[in-house]
């Protein structure tokens, strides 16, 4: 099923435009309370970051010092300087994670990692979900905030690092996604799904960007529980390249 893919795909700019660039760098202030929960509170609060459109690569900067980046992809990430010398890596960090509980530690590098793979699907959704590998159903009609929003459940291909593999997303009459559910598995065994609100979009060199991300934890009922924001994303000076 393609045809809800490129509505949204379209309401956001369309591949034409979005194949014509390669990278996008922003500003990010973030909150929320997993960064405690993971000793990592205000590790990355005000921060920058940069991906690369067509292929997974995430950098953040400055990141724990002055003259300090992140090197992100699905099978490797590190800590560099600024002149490209590795102070940190770590292959195959997806296993670092294993046995993790909700309540585990994490070090710079896990945090890399997840901020690199979370900030590249937000940031290159839904243009993504026409790159080989990727496959799209659309699902029953929502109703929520007094609209119905169509849902589109997205497969990853296994070579692409996100939360997890199956997600569904909320797009509302213009085409925009309202909404992301999933289960981001590295947080721990045992952390249930959650809500991802995308909100304010803004355009930037012909490409719809939401500004605002929330994201809240679902309960047993499938309710999303606001009082419990586990991260806010807010961004400004969005370029593209």
């Amino acid at each position: 099923m393609t045809e809800l893919r490129d509505f949204t795909i379209a309401a956001h700019g369309g591949l034409e435009r979005w194949n014509q660039l390669t990278s996008l760098r922003t500003h990010l202030t973030v909150g929320g309370g997993l960064w405690a929960i993971k000793r990592q509170d205000g590790a990355m609060a005000d921060i920058n970051v940069r991906v690369d459109l067509h292929q997974q690569f995430t950098s953040h900067f400055p990141f724990g010092g002055p003259g300090l980046r992140t090197a992100f992809t699905a099978d490797r990430v590190a800590i560099e300087t600024d002149a490209g010398e590795v102070v940190e890596e770590r292959q195959d960090p997806r296993a670092a994670f294993t046995g993790h509980s909700l309540d585990t530690p994490w070090d710079r590098l896990h945090l890399a990692y997840f901020g690199g793979y979370a900030m590249w699907t937000y940031l290159t959704e839904p243009f993504s979900f026409a790159d080989p590998g990727f496959q799209t159903e659309e699902l029953t009609p929502w109703q929520e905030e007094g609209e119905t929003w169509r849902r589109l459940r997205v497969i990853f291909p296994e070579h692409i690092a996100t939360h997890r593999r199956e997600n569904v997303y909320y797009i509302d009459a213009d085409g925009l996604i309202r909404r992301h559910d999933y289960v981001a598995e590295v947080i721990g065994s045992d952390t249930g799904p959650a809500a991802h609100y995308s909100f304010q979009h803004q355009k930037f060199d012909g490409i719809m960007v939401p500004t605002r991300r929330r994201v809240y934890l679902l309960g047993e009922d499938g309710a999303v529980l606001k009082d419990l924001m586990t991260v806010s994303i807010d961004l400004d000076d969005v370029r593209f390249e």
